[in-house]
């Protein structure tokens, strides 16, 4: 059944107009009256709701039932990825929202090759905002991680919060694997370096910060290899997969 983000309150027996965006997916899918569709807005649990006015660029639909099914993870992971070159954080975070990431930092490094200023950081967060709810669509997660707006790496390093912080690098004298599994699933943030890698003085001074510096094991691991490959062992050691 097609599923979609919409950012309304949504509630039984609702007649509803879709968002334009969403009724063109509607109509290129041929979907026809009485089909039908899965609704979610973000706050938790799905709504199936049936096709019942279909007009040129303008969709209705009537809300007919609400399950209260979750797909999140048992703890909140947070991936602080450095800028990669081109369009890879498109497909970094789309396979991230799939691997069930609770929020995303993007972050500005010294070794980033991409560099943004305000109006392009805005267009781009946009876009970014896109491809999460279209992960989030595809993956069947009625909840939408949280998306950071672009920090500089030494600005977000020294902020403080609740959650353990894992610096991955080839400098981290423990795995990854080793220190999750014999860890309580707990909160954390991942955070992986551009092309390249952090510099030694970004590594230090996230550590100086209270970061954990854990490694990958013996192979360098591309910037759109490593964070998502950690997501999924935490997963796996953690009991989610």
């Amino acid at each position: 059944m097609p599923r979609f983000y919409v950012p309304t309150p949504l509630e039984i027996g609702q007649q509803l107009v879709l968002p334009e965006a969403v009724a063109h997916h509607l109509l290129v899918l041929r979907l026809g009256p009485a089909a039908p569709v899965t609704l979610f807005n973000g706050e938790g649990g799905e709504y199936t709701a049936t096709i019942s006015s279909i007009e040129k660029k303008r969709v209705g639909v009537e809300i007919k039932t609400f399950s209260p099914r979750e797909a999140e993870l048992p703890y909140a992971i947070t991936l602080a990825q450095a800028l990669p070159e081109s369009s890879k954080l498109d497909w970094i975070i789309e396979k991230a929202v799939e691997l069930g990431v609770a929020a995303i930092q993007p972050l500005a490094a010294q070794r980033c090759v991409v560099r943004l200023n305000n109006e392009r950081a805005e267009k781009k967060q946009n876009h970014w905002q896109a491809v999460i709810v279209a992960a989030a669509e595809q993956s069947g997660r009625n909840r939408l991680p949280t998306l950071s707006t672009l920090s500089p790496f030494n600005d977000w390093a020294q902020q403080q919060d609740l959650h353990k912080r894992i610096l991955l690098s080839p400098r981290g004298e423990q795995s990854l694997s080793d220190w999750a599994r014999h860890q309580p699933p707990q909160a954390l943030a991942l955070l992986i370096g551009p092309e390249g890698g952090f510099t030694e003085a970004e590594e230090n001074l996230a550590c100086s910060q209270g970061a954990l510096m854990l490694s990958m094991g013996p192979r360098i691991l591309r910037t759109e290899t490593a964070g998502l490959a950690a997501l999924a062992a935490i997963n796996a050691i953690w009991g989610e997969m």
